[in-house]
């Protein structure tokens, strides 16, 4: 049975330089040309995907991208969106006002870029280089919204992040999901969305099994995901809560850790 592998990308895909080696992109592309299924699962943009989607061309072998967490999966071959789910209009100036009165910074996402508040901090240009692209600042960001928005990401030091988290979700959990990806990163997305439902409805347009499917990744965000999976696998580098639902721990993403994944699981089958 053909398998899908399904990948996180920052910390898990890619190394520290954001890159992917050489041996891992050999083993994905040769998993590929074997007919196996690439899905690259991010709390990033679709936008922020897109250079790791052409690299590892999944327009040719008809990949999949699943981006901000969750809310939208792209068909690759066709660029056609196949699934998305919207925060609600009415709740993201609340998410900026609460941002403002916390004193910590608020994006969302649009076809240029990020649209942020005034609360510039090193956590907003990470996200910004990280997806190559630009951020505007603006007093009232949603006035500059001119469609729906799959995700907001609130940015806060690590210190205090788990706090504002919890203030998050005690106020907004029961209309979005509030969780954290990185140490700094406070993602909130529409309610019932997380990895796991995205890759449940992708396994019923498919008409395929979780049986499946090989899940990899490192952060709080690929926690479902993980324990969707037939296989879930956490990377060495993965956060302990991670590596405690894992059925499997593989190398690093330092060290080749999905191209391990790949052969011992997949080209060895």
């Amino acid at each position: 049975m053909k398998k899908i592998l399904v990948l996180d990308l920052d910390g898990t895909l890619t190394n520290h330089k954001k890159e992917i080696t050489p041996k891992t992109k050999a083993a994905i592309m040769e998993m590929q040309k074997q007919g196996h299924t690439v899905v690259l699962a991010s709390g990033r943009p679709t936008r922020g995907v897109d250079p790791i989607r052409k690299e590892l061309e999944l327009d040719r072998y008809d990949g999949y991208t699943l981006a901000f967490n969750g809310a939208r999966i792209t068909r690759c071959s066709t660029n056609e969106v196949i699934y998305q789910q919207t925060l609600p209009g009415e709740i993201v100036p609340e998410l900026f006002a609460m941002a403002k009165q916390e004193g910590i910074g608020m994006m969302t996402y649009d076809e240029q870029g990020i649209i942020a508040n005034r609360h510039e901090d090193e956590f907003m240009d990470i996200e910004a280089m990280i997806n190559q692209v630009q951020i505007r600042h603006f007093d009232d960001p949603t006035a500059h919204l001119t469609q729906p928005v799959n995700k907001c990401l609130g940015t806060a030091p690590v210190d205090i992040a788990p706090a504002i988290e919890k203030k998050f979700y005690d106020r907004f959990s029961d209309r979005i999901n509030v969780s954290r990806s990185e140490a700094f990163f406070i993602e909130l997305v529409p309610k019932g969305v997380d990895k796991a439902a995205s890759l449940a409805k992708l396994c019923e347009i498919l008409g395929r099994s979780r049986d499946d499917m090989i899940a990899c990744g490192d952060g709080f965000n690929d926690i479902s995901m993980i324990e969707f999976a037939g296989l879930g696998v956490a990377m060495e580098n993965a956060q302990e809560p991670v590596k405690k639902v894992a059925d499997y721990i593989t190398r690093s993403n330092e060290e080749d850790g999905v191209a391990h994944v790949i052969h011992k699981y997949i080209l060895a089958s």
